[in-house]
């Protein structure tokens, strides 16, 4: 079942001159529950913008984007709002983490805007998060304690810690070492995939984009499929 569809989506911004920047062009994609896509492309290309028409974050300035179904274009604010904390998990390349709240406070935040039972048993859920991404003996450490490679896993676990329907990753591991980044990748789209939720993953790492079902290339604002999963990324990609 499709979940998330994207059908012609264009994103211009009017510069201080009047004139205009296209940054996507005609984009589009279809994602579907439990499906893992990876979108490469270098820097400026767009990547940044379409994960964040993706998670509800920005607006396209023509196309239509579909939610499960749901045109998305005339949603007010507060509804916009209440669907990125209800569908969506996102994961960032710097972490976010909260500096001064520890793993377990940092993997509850989101469930401070739960409901019901949820909010009582945050810090267990919390806990029991850390504990499935292998930090059950870190939860009281703050973020300047940690490994980026642990800091990564909170980040994660913060992302998954409402079973959110789609999991959006910007650059998941562009701060770790190669060998560190290939283990939180593999804890990312396994967890993903265990909790049957749909992950796009925006990078520039070919290995990283390989573990995807589904690969595109955006370039120049344009998303192009890549047919061949196995087949190296284009070198104007990395």
């Amino acid at each position: 079942m499709t979940l998330l569809s994207l059908r012609g989506i264009s994103r211009e911004v009017v510069l201080p001159d009047g004139g205009v920047l296209p940054i996507l062009t005609g984009v589009d994609l279809e994602v579907a529950a439990g499906e893992h896509v990876a979108v490469v492309g270098r820097s400026g290309s767009g990547k940044s913008t379409l994960l964040n028409i993706l998670g509800l974050l920005d607006t396209p300035t023509g196309g239509e984007y579909l939610l499960d179904g749901e045109p998305t274009g005339a949603l007010r604010a507060r509804r916009r709002a209440r669907l990125r904390g209800e569908v969506f998990g996102f994961v960032f390349q710097q972490f976010n983490l909260l500096p001064r709240r520890t793993a377990e406070e940092n993997v509850a935040a989101p469930l401070l805007y739960a409901r019901g039972r949820d909010v009582l048993r945050r810090r267990a859920t919390a806990r029991a998060m850390l504990d499935r991404v292998g930090l059950g003996a870190r939860t009281d450490m703050v973020p300047e304690r940690l490994s980026g490679g642990e800091q990564q896993r909170v980040a994660i676990a913060r992302a998954l810690v409402r079973a959110p329907r789609v999991v959006l990753a910007d650059e998941p591991t562009g701060a770790l070492d190669v060998e560190t980044g290939a283990q939180v990748m593999a804890l990312l789209a396994g967890a993903a995939a265990a909790g049957g939720a749909a992950l796009v993953t925006i990078t520039h790492d070919q290995n990283v984009a390989r573990l995807a079902d589904r690969r595109y290339r955006l370039d120049a604002g344009r998303l192009t499929p890549l047919a061949d999963a196995a087949a190296p990324v284009p070198e104007a990609a990395r």
